[in-house]
């Protein structure tokens, strides 16, 4: 019988799939750039990662507000394993900084005060 008319799920059709390719990829060493299995810790090589640093303002230089507000989110991410914190848990961590509204709402910027 010949492979076309071998049923897919057959083994035997398979092996043959596998011997034409030139074997199991899986099993090939094929040359990468970066091994990133090896099991090391890629920071260890290059020192801890900058977190506070925002990659689109790499030159700019944070108040120390700005600092506190991104080391405390960071804490929470960390201390609750939340990687992407919903706004409310964002909200919360500005109240636990202290921040309350004690104002009346300004323009945000980019955009008119909206009607009330």
């Amino acid at each position: 019988m010949s492979s076309e008319q071998t049923p897919p799920n057959d083994q035997n059709s398979n092996d043959e799939r596998r011997h034409h390719t030139g074997g199991d990829r899986r099993k090939r060493t094929i040359p990468v750039a970066v091994e990133r299995r090896s099991g090391k810790d890629r920071r260890a090589e290059k020192g801890e990662r900058r977190r506070q640093v925002d990659p689109t303002t790499c030159e700019k230089d944070y108040s120390e507000e700005e600092i506190d507000f991104m080391k405390a989110m960071d804490l929470y991410k960390r201390a609750n394993r939340r990687p992407f914190p919903t706004w409310s848990e964002v909200l919360e961590v500005l109240r636990a900084l202290g921040y309350r509204r004690v104002e009346e709402p300004t323009a945000l910027p980019g955009l008119p005060i909206p009607k009330t």
